[in-house]
C-alpha cells in the first residue's frame, strides 16, 4: 500500500514538472529536453552526495576495535558504494557545471565552489588510508575470519573516518553558500 502511494506521488511530481518545464518553453526560456537533463543530473547529484554522506557515516558507525566478520563485510561493501557515489557525483557534477548550469566561468570564478572542491579533494584523500585498510581486510574476510586491528589502526581509522564527515560537511556548508549567491 505504501509503495503504491509513493508511486502516485512520484508519478504526480513528475506530471507536475513536465508542465512547468512545457510552460516555461512557451516563454523561451529553455527546451524542454534540456531542463528535463539539468533536473536528471541535479537529482543524480543529490543522491550521489547523499550516498556519500550515509556511506561515510555507516562504516563510522559500524567500526569498532574488534570489528564482527559481518561488521567487516558491511564496512566494505560500504567503502565499495562510496566509491562508486564518490566517481558518479565527480562525474555528474562536472557535467553540470559544463553543460547543465550556469557554465565553467561561473563556477570557476567563484571561491566558494573553488572550497568545495578542495573539500571535496580532501575528503578523498583522507580516504585513502581506510580504503586501503578495508581492502586489505579481504584475504580475512574472504577465509570467513574477522580482521585483526591494532589499537593505532583503529584509531588512525575512526579519526579519518571523523575527518570525512567534517569535511563533507564543509562541502555541503559551501553549497548552501553557493545556493544563496555568496561567493559572486
Amino acid at each position: 500500500m505504501m509503495t503504491e502511494i509513493l508511486l502516485i506521488a512520484l508519478k504526480a511530481t513528475v506530471a507536475i514538472a513536465l508542465t512547468f518545464a512545457i510552460a516555461s518553453v512557451g516563454r523561451g526560456r529553455a527546451s524542454v529536453k534540456h531542463l528535463l537533463f539539468s533536473a536528471l543530473f541535479a537529482f543524480l547529484h543529490f543522491v550521489a552526495v547523499f550516498g556519500i554522506f550515509a556511506t561515510v557515516f555507516l562504516e563510522w558507525q559500524t567500526m569498532s576495535p574488534a570489528p564482527s566478520l559481518a561488521e567487516a563485510k558491511r564496512i566494505q561493501r560500504c567503502d565499495r558504494w562510496y566509491g562508486v557515489f564518490a566517481m558518479a557525483l565527480l562525474v555528474v557534477g562536472f557535467l553540470r557545471v559544463y553543460y547543465f548550469e550556469k557554465g565553467s566561468t561561473f563556477y570557476f570564478r567563484n571561491p566558494v565552489f573553488d572550497a568545495k572542491l578542495v573539500l571535496f579533494a580532501l575528503v578523498g584523500i583522507v580516504s585513502i588510508y581506510p580504503t586501503i585498510r578495508f581492502i586489505r581486510w579481504g584475504a580475512q574476510t574472504r577465509r570467513g575470519e574477522s580482521p585483526t586491528i591494532a589499537p593505532q589502526e583503529y584509531r588512525r581509522i575512526i579519526m579519518s573516518l571523523r575527518a570525512e564527515m567534517v569535511l563533507l560537511l564543509g562541502t555541503a556548508l559551501c553549497a548552501s553558500f553557493m545556493a544563496r549567491g555568496i561567493g559572486l
